[in-house]
């Protein structure tokens, strides 16, 4: 590809950190295992749609304003750190809902269980989840630029290419994690009976990544 270096090297460095369990694929799996297939491939779009935000932007060059600008990583940090703290609050304070799935033998044959939270509710969480994340833009402003050619004619268009194919790659993976959270929900009966005991596991695993990020430095402190 004109102006791209390493290309394969680059898809297979992606799918590596694709599979790097973090907030995203926690947030997948977590819905897959709650609700079931269809909440684990929508919360895998969420995600996938909130990584085209920090692909524009760092091809624009926000990216580059987080990096240099304290106040702006900082701002971005704390709004990002809220939402995840305000994510692992929720789930931790959920109480069992009437309406979720039926994992028993026959609820088990159906291949579209109830969803105790709306599909567009899950997309919405999804994509903040991933689009209010500061370092997931300096992660492409970073990573990106090292498969670019030197000599590229058009760098900015080259940028945006490897952000689609870093994230059209990482859909699959995403795909594979909601799936095969699914499926382990329906196989074993000790998943079925620790799903209440599961959402709280991932809310703490939420608050910690929100800590985490809100104690974050910027970059270059």
């Amino acid at each position: 590809m004109q102006g791209i270096d390493h290309l394969s090297l680059f898809i297979l460095a992606g799918l590596l950190l694709n599979l790097t369990p973090g907030p995203d694929v926690l947030y997948i799996v977590s819905h897959a295992l709650r609700s079931g297939w269809r909440a684990g491939l929508v919360a895998a779009f969420g995600i996938t749609a909130g990584c085209f935000v920090h692909i524009a932007a760092a091809a624009i060059g926000v990216s580059a304003l987080l990096t240099a600008s304290a106040t702006a990583f900082t701002l971005l940090k704390w709004v990002g750190a809220a939402y995840l703290l305000y994510v692992g609050a929720s789930m931790l304070l959920a109480r069992e809902p009437s309406d979720a799935p039926d994992w028993t033998a026959a609820g088990a044959s159906s291949a579209s269980p109830a969803t105790p939270k709306s599909l567009k509710t899950v997309f919405l969480q999804g994509f903040w989840t991933n689009a209010l994340n500061p370092k997931v833009a300096l992660f492409f402003l970073a990573f990106l630029p090292q498969f670019i050619a030197p000599a590229a004619p058009h760098k900015t268009l080259a940028f945006l290419l490897l952000g689609l194919v870093f994230n059209f790659n990482g859909l699959w993976v995403n795909i594979g994690w909601a799936l095969a959270a699914a499926w382990a929900v329906r196989r074993f009966a000790s998943l079925r009976r620790g799903l209440r005991w599961l959402d709280r596991a991932a809310g703490v695993l939420f608050i910690g990544f929100g800590l985490k990020l809100a104690l974050s430095e910027p970059p270059g402190a």
